[in-house]
């Protein structure tokens, strides 16, 4: 079953590579949605996929990449969107 959520990570998230990380992890586990920084120093993520892929994506972006340190993940599930085919970071 297909499943999106809306994250917002904070931590040390920007500067650190995530972004490219979170893209990594997104192909890895067949994920659709976008990764951007936002003005508040946190990271958001729009993540869609089959519920057990996504799981194991979150729990990815919960670990962090190696030079990241993530301290919280505020998940909140969303409608799914059809005509989203990639994941992408967004400037």
């Amino acid at each position: 079953m297909m499943k999106r959520y809306h994250l917002i990570v904070s931590g040390r998230v920007q500067g650190v590579g995530f972004r490219a990380f979170t893209q990594q992890k997104a192909l890895e586990y067949n994920i659709n949605g976008y990764v951007r920084n936002t003005t508040d120093g946190s990271v958001e993520i729009e993540a869609q996929g089959e519920e057990e892929q996504i799981n194991q994506f979150i729990s990815s972006v919960k670990k962090g990449s190696p030079f990241s340190s993530v301290d919280d993940v505020d998940a909140n599930e969303e409608e799914v969107k059809q005509e989203e085919g990639s994941f992408s970071i967004r400037y």
